[in-house]
Formats: structure tokens, sequence, C-alpha cells
């Protein structure tokens, strides 16, 4: 298993694991193709939930760390 350093590099590896382009990720969870790359290259200020909901699409969950 490789080590990732945020969690749009984890979200990127999953999309590639189950053969996805960010548009079928994007259209799977509801949003745009744009919010996809940006949540994956760690730019723009995407909400909490819509990362929640491409992560889920992907089979990952978030979770707190304390």
């Amino acid at each position: 298993m490789t080590a990732v350093s945020s969690i749009g590099d984890a979200i990127h590896a999953a999309r590639r694991r189950h053969r996805l382009t960010q548009e079928q990720l994007a259209e799977l969870a509801g949003t745009s193709t744009r919010t996809v790359r940006e949540i994956e290259h760690g730019s723009g200020s995407t909400s909490i939930a819509t990362v929640a909901a491409v992560a889920d699409v992907v089979g990952l969950t978030l979770g707190v760390v304390d």
C-alpha cells in the first residue's frame, strides 16, 4: 500500500483504482469536474460535505484524528 500525504492524494489514488475519470467521479458525486480536480490537487475551497461525497463514491470515509 502506498502512503498518501493528503485527502486529495487518497481520492486520486482511489479514483484510479476504480478506473474512473475525473468527469465520471464528478457525475457520480453530483459535483463538477473542476471541483474534483481542485480536491485532488488541494486547491480551491470545497466544502467538507462535497469532499465527503466525492470520497464516498470511491469507497473512502473521512474521519477525525485527535
